[in-house]
């Protein structure tokens, strides 16, 4: 049996409400009388608020993504900022760290050249400043190189010492250099004498770094530790009186003849750079010899015959005797 027609609907395309133009006029005065009404009345106030709260969530989210940019923005350039600004002030702390390095390494420098100046004008002789060009390249051989020679008159022979005391000797020149011999060098030996006491010795080097003996003392000489050891002079080498080490351990052993001493030098050789080269004494004749000398002169001058003015010649003796 057929089915009964049913009414069928027109479709949503063909049904027609307002137009558009209504549907705005429409909108548009409701919503000038809701502004109206609320500016007036003030009973949306509270609706209002509350759209604002339930459209809080929705505004967060929708400016996370912007709020995500700016901070992570914001976080790269405060973080490059801060590295370049750590490496500046790094390259800053470096360079002010070897500037003072440089500036106490040149107050320590004006010290010692002060002291060397002291020392200059304390000793009769004249002395040269020298630069250490570096230490001998056996480390055992207690030997430096400084940078006078020969072209400046340097000598073999000469005493070489800083503001603190004697350091060695000139060994070796060359035309522009020359080869010191520290006092600690076993070849090498240095007059002595106590300043307490004026105790006459011979210091020798030990070999090694800061040690000096003093051999064949008796044992019951007079010697403490803490006693200042100066030249002595006797060399003409040495000037007298300039500081060489200080007594640092003494070994008083009955069963043997002589005491062990060891002494420890004064001179700071690898803490500076500068030294002064002491020129050689030269040796005046003692006044003995002068006398012995003129009594000598005047001797020979005695046993020559004296002229004889006016005296006549063998010629004139013989006609006078004719």
């Amino acid at each position: 049996m057929p089915r009964a027609l049913e009414p069928q609907q027109a479709p949503s395309f063909f049904v027609r409400g307002p137009s558009p133009l209504a549907r705005l006029v429409l909108f548009s005065a409701l919503s000038l009388a809701l502004i109206a009404t609320d500016s007036r009345l003030h009973y949306l106030t509270e609706l209002r608020q509350g759209l604002i709260a339930l459209m809080h969530p929705l505004q967060v989210v929708a400016n996370a993504p912007f709020n995500l940019y700016h901070s992570t923005a914001e976080y790269l350039t405060t973080h490059t900022t801060l590295v370049e600004n750590n490496r500046q002030l790094s390259q800053q702390a470096l360079t002010d760290g070897a500037k003072l390095q440089r500036l106490n390494e040149l107050e320590v420098e004006n010290e010692h050249l002060r002291s060397l100046l002291g020392a200059s004008q304390v000793i009769t002789q004249p002395a040269r400043l020298a630069e250490i060009l570096h230490m001998g390249r056996d480390p055992f051989s207690q030997k430096m190189v400084v940078n006078l020679g020969s072209r400046q008159n340097i000598e073999p022979g000469q005493a070489v010492m800083d503001g603190e005391g004697v350091i060695g000797q000139v060994t070796r020149v060359y035309p522009f250099s020359s080869e010191v011999t520290l006092i600690t060098n076993k070849e090498l030996s240095i007059p002595v004498q106590i300043e307490r006491n004026g105790l006459r010795a011979i210091a020798f080097g030990a070999g090694v770094d800061n040690v000096l003996d003093l051999p064949y003392l008796p044992v019951n000489v007079d010697i403490q530790e803490g006693d200042r050891l100066i030249t002595s002079g006797i060399d003409g080498v040495y000037p007298v009186g300039l500081a060489v080490a200080e007594v640092i351990k003494i070994e008083r052993n009955p069963d043997s003849t002589f005491a062990t001493i060891t002494s420890q030098p004064l001179a700071g050789v690898k803490n500076h750079r500068q030294v002064l080269l002491i020129s050689i004494p030269k040796i005046e004749p003692a006044l003995g010899t002068v006398i012995n000398k003129a009594d000598s002169t005047a001797g020979d001058n005695d046993a020559k015959p004296a002229p004889k003015e006016n005296s006549p010649t063998p010629s004139a003796g013989q006609n006078a005797n004719r």
